[in-house]
């Protein structure tokens, strides 16, 4: 479900094509990241499906995370129309990111 990015130009391909988008800051030796990514990915499925997914291996790289200030795994920032709407931070539920996230996406999609 979620599109892996590499690059800092595939990140910036990523938001600029999709008018809402979210990004999954992860790594792999990161717990939390392992437990919270596969219900995040089946929020998205049976809430938000319209909403573009992509992966970012924060470890893996550092000049995009740096560049989105990203300092804690996991990190979540949804995207509209290329503009950072809401970003959460380690310590989230999946119930907490639907609540803040159904009404932009339903004014988005609606």
């Amino acid at each position: 479900m979620f599109t892996s990015i590499a690059s800092p130009e595939a990140f910036d391909a990523f938001i600029a094509q999709h008018g809402a988008a979210l990004i999954y800051f992860g790594g792999a030796d990161c717990g939390v990241c392992q437990v919270l990514r596969p219900k995040v990915e089946a929020l998205l499925e049976q809430r938000f499906p319209q909403l573009a997914a992509a992966l970012v291996e924060a470890p893996e790289q550092p000049e995009i995370a740096g560049q989105q200030r990203v300092f804690t795994l996991p990190t979540v920032v949804i995207y509209f129309d290329g503009h950072e709407l809401l970003r959460k931070v380690r310590n989230f539920t999946p119930t907490e990111l639907a609540e803040e996230l159904e009404r932009p996406y339903g004014l988005y999609f609606g």
